[in-house]
């Protein structure tokens, strides 16, 4: 069984586990009526996610490109060949479009984005209360597509090991020895 490199594995489960902790911190932090410190913080740990995805992203697009990744198993259909490449492209699409659409919308709000509150990112345009009304829905339905991308993508693998019992999850697990 080929298997992805050790560094492949560490940002894939990294940045899985990013996304996952910023999509449900997302939920709970609009939840939160006003504005008490709590929810500032949450807004703050958000955002940070948001960027660390967004540079883990861009690493993992680097290492793909110097490290080819294992091929599809041999007899794999062709339609589920496709599917996986559709499914791989589209959440690199999402790695990138929901931290820069989040980053947009904090920008029109007029909130400064201030990484691991030691460096503050640049606003690139004066914000306005009619562009955050245009992308606070942007950002939100961004974020229902990667997470419906995302349950698409672990479902699949699960597909694969307990009814097609190939090796797809295998090769992306770090516990897991040859």
């Amino acid at each position: 069984m080929e298997r992805y490199s050790k560094t492949a594995m560490l940002l894939h489960w990294l940045v899985a586990i990013l996304i996952i902790a910023a999509f449900f911190l997302g939920l709970t932090m609009v939840d939160i009526k006003g504005f008490s410190p709590t929810k500032l913080k949450y807004y703050s740990w958000h955002k940070w996610m948001g960027v660390t995805v967004l540079l883990l992203a861009a690493v993992r697009i680097l290492w793909r490109k110097a490290n080819v990744p294992p091929p599809h198993p041999a007899g794999m259909p062709q339609w589920q060949v496709m599917a996986a490449d559709t499914m791989h492209y589209a959440l690199y699409f999402f790695m990138f479009a929901v931290p820069v659409s989040g980053y947009l919308y904090t920008t029109a709000a007029n909130v400064p984005v201030v990484y691991l509150g030691l460096w503050q990112i640049p606003a690139l345009f004066e914000g306005t209360p009619e562009l955050k009304e245009l992308f606070k829905p942007i950002h939100y339905w961004l974020n229902m597509a990667m997470a419906a991308a995302v349950l698409a993508h672990a479902g699949a693998a699960l597909k694969h090991h307990f009814i097609d019992r190939d090796d797809v999850l295998k090769r992306m697990l770090p516990a897991l020895r040859k």
